[in-house]
């Protein structure tokens, strides 16, 4: 089987997006209604999904994807914290109907509603619902809701605690993934989405939150960022910081999805990285849609790169299926359940 652990419902239906947008004008008019979700049906859902996602799962051939809303689309900076959790239970509620629609090609992963300045306590309810109701196995942190200003405590920080300590509780991971940037200096996809995974390996790094949640566990996106080009960077940095080995400190806990869009960039992940932290992972259909023209396939395609490895087949079915069922063990029950 072939999980992909990254994937984002990036062809929601127009109703979807006409509420964020009534969400958004009510805010420059306090007299307007409060703006509802519309109606979306069945078929809408369908084809938005096998138009794009599940027709690329079955080009590609891969089996099931965890997703999760447009991460881009999360919005915590905008609005307020009624606003946020309005539109996160809209976007998880469709979520769990694509799943419903598609129960062999998709399992949900969950937004959260966090706003800037509000307390991360606050986003558990929504964690739980989606967990224990929803039946969703993770979930997407955004160590940012500011939107590239960079407002919160880092990761590290016990402002996140009671977070992490439902997390344990669920045995739930949680995807690192920042959303669109209103700050001018960072695009979102090019900048403040590498940013971010880069930001959070070095909190993690300086901070000792796996010494006090040791079962924690978090999915670095997009091949982790800038951390494995400047791996000997990190060591040396833990080892100037006085912190233990990274394989210790930090790695026991963190894995990286392979959303890089070249084969060299695969290439250096793999020399780099231990295997077992490596889960398969596309963005499909996210931050880059196009055609490569040197190789003639799309940059997303990232199945591609993972079988040009010289690698054993044990060691590519642990980055297409194991290691995702170690670090979702919630979606491991779901696969022994047959779903």
């Amino acid at each position: 089987m072939i999980i992909d652990c990254h994937g984002h419902y990036t062809t929601a239906p127009v109703a979807h997006q006409k509420f964020r947008d009534a969400q958004i004008a009510a805010l420059k008019d306090p007299t307007a209604p409060a703006a509802e979700p519309g109606a979306i049906s069945d078929d809408e859902i369908r084809e938005t999904i096998e138009k794009n996602q599940l027709r690329l799962q079955k080009q590609r051939g891969s089996d099931l994807t965890l997703f999760s809303p447009r991460a881009s689309a999360m919005g915590h900076h905008l609005g307020n914290e009624a606003i946020s959790s309005a539109w996160t239970r809209a976007n998880n509620d469709l979520i769990k109907r694509v799943v419903d629609l598609y129960p062999e090609n998709f399992v949900g992963v969950c937004q959260l509603p966090q706003s800037p300045g509000v307390p991360i306590a606050n986003s558990v309810a929504e964690l739980e619902r989606c967990v224990r109701e929803l039946n969703f196995v993770g979930c997407n942190l955004n160590p940012d809701p500011s939107g590239g200003h960079w407002t919160s405590p880092p990761l590290t920080d016990r402002h996140w605690y009671p977070f992490y300590e439902k997390m344990v509780e669920l045995d739930v991971p949680a995807m690192i993934h920042v959303s669109a940037s209103c700050n001018p200096n960072f695009h979102a996809t090019g900048a403040h989405y590498i940013n971010a995974d880069t930001t959070a390996f070095m909190q993690f790094i300086e901070g000792d939150l796996f010494r006090d949640f040791p079962t924690l566990r978090f999915v670095i996106p997009h091949g982790g960022g800038a951390v494995p080009y400047h791996w000997g960077r990190y060591r040396g940095l833990a080892d100037m910081l006085k912190r233990p080995a990274l394989e210790e400190h930090v790695m026991k806990n963190v894995f990286f999805d392979t959303c890089v869009y070249h084969q060299p960039g695969i290439d250096l992940l793999v020399r780099v990285i231990d295997i077992g932290n490596i889960l398969f992972g596309s963005e499909m259909v996210g931050a880059v849609r196009g055609i490569d023209p040197r190789t003639g396939h799309y940059f997303d395609d990232t199945r591609r790169y993972i079988d040009a490895l010289s690698l054993s087949a044990a060691d590519k079915e642990r980055i297409y299926e194991k290691n995702s069922r170690r670090v979702f063990p919630r979606l491991d029950a779901l696969l022994k359940r047959g779903l």
